[in-house]
């Protein structure tokens, strides 16, 4: 199946509720990007650690760049970005290990 889109919240100063996507970790997801977007991932488990992966897009020398993983412990949130189109895509690849990774794109 294709891989799931997550919509990206755009930021505001009057305030944005924050909504996020449980995980997929079958069909995965993507986020459109245009170089300015981060990803809050929330491990929203109780028991292990889990890992989230960012595709890179591009090749060097056609080989494929080694995507950048990140291990979240039990309860743990971080936020990640801003990813390079030039790197990462126009669209950004997020694989998720678990439905308990929540992700939340945004941006500013």
């Amino acid at each position: 199946m294709p891989r799931v889109a997550v919509p990206v919240i755009k930021a505001a100063r009057s305030g944005v509720a924050l909504t996020s996507t449980a995980g997929d970790p079958v069909n995965n997801h993507y986020v459109d990007n245009d170089g300015r977007t981060g990803v809050i991932v929330e491990n929203t488990g109780t028991t292990v650690s889990r890992t989230v992966t960012f595709r890179i897009s591009r090749t060097i020398d056609g080989q494929a760049v080694t995507p950048r993983t990140e291990t979240l412990a039990v309860g743990e949130r971080q936020l990640f970005g801003p990813f390079a189109v030039s790197e990462y895509g126009g669209k950004l690849l997020i694989d998720v290990d678990s439905a308990e990774l929540e992700i939340t794109p945004v941006r500013v």
